[in-house]
């Protein structure tokens, strides 16, 4: 059964969207008949993601963005708001993880790792709220939806800069949604949960027992799939989530309730 199609015509910046949750986002919001930016530091994962939507009949571009870099962040912005002539939404779910596993502990903690985490995952998502609010303003409001962790809330024994960088994305949106909702502006964060991405599946790192030992502390049958994240981002971009604003949701199986 084709999807329905709440997001036709509207123009969506997702940032990072050359791979795993960000491509499956890409691919849910053209199916609902957005016209999606493709932005990625990846540039040739983003190419075959919009070769795939253009493929279905949607209308997509490919940009190159380094959300570290304020420069680049406006470029992207700019790009997209002079191919679609005007900006609906944003999806901001880029992060760098080549990292995560340099993030030990408060003591140990190598300070460019620290820096190099909050620089993309945090302040990077700083510009581009900075980027894209004006031109959501100048349509009078939209949703942006951020990819948050767990982490931010969770308390774990590593990955303290993660975690720092996932609770300050979790107060910048509340921020957005305290300072602009007046004027339109809805901004929500999704928390995913252990999601299986096929880049993930594809790398080999993962070790033989991950999937069975993360479903042991999953009270759900299974663990999560990019499809999973990117169904509840389309409905928070769409006006059947016009009601929600300043929420981060676990969208996990249910391994954080509250």
């Amino acid at each position: 059964m084709p999807l329905n199609q709440r997001l036709h015509n509207s123009a969506i910046i997702v940032v990072g969207a050359g791979t795993g949750i960000g491509a499956a986002t890409a691919r849910r919001l053209a199916d609902e008949g957005a016209r999606v930016c493709v932005a990625d530091i990846n540039v040739p994962a983003a190419q075959s993601v919009v070769k795939t939507l253009r493929t279905a009949g949607a209308e997509a571009i490919a940009v190159e963005v380094d959300i570290a870099d304020e420069g680049s962040v406006d470029a992207m912005v700019a790009a997209a708001v002079t191919h679609f002539g005007g900006l609906d939404g944003a999806h901001i779910n880029a992060a760098d993880l080549k990292v995560i596993h340099e993030d030990s502990d408060a003591l140990a903690e190598d300070l460019a790792v620290f820096d190099r985490t909050l620089a993309v995952n945090l302040r990077g998502h700083l510009l581009c709220t900075r980027a894209v609010l004006p031109h959501l303003l100048r349509r009078g409001g939209g949703p942006i939806v951020y990819t948050s962790s767990g982490a931010a809330e969770a308390g774990e024994a590593t990955r303290p800069a993660y975690a720092m960088a996932k609770s300050g994305l979790n107060a910048l949106m509340r921020h957005v949604a305290a300072r602009w909702g007046k004027e339109g502006i809805r901004a929500n964060c999704v928390s995913p949960g252990v999601t299986l991405t096929p880049e993930m599946r594809a790398s080999g790192l993962l070790p033989a027992d991950f999937e069975a030992t993360m479903l042991a502390h999953t009270p759900h049958r299974r663990l999560g799939t990019p499809e999973d994240i990117a169904a509840l981002v389309a409905l928070l971009l769409s006006t059947d989530g016009e009601w929600i604003n300043g929420q981060a949701y676990h969208i996990d199986g249910g391994v954080i309730m509250r």
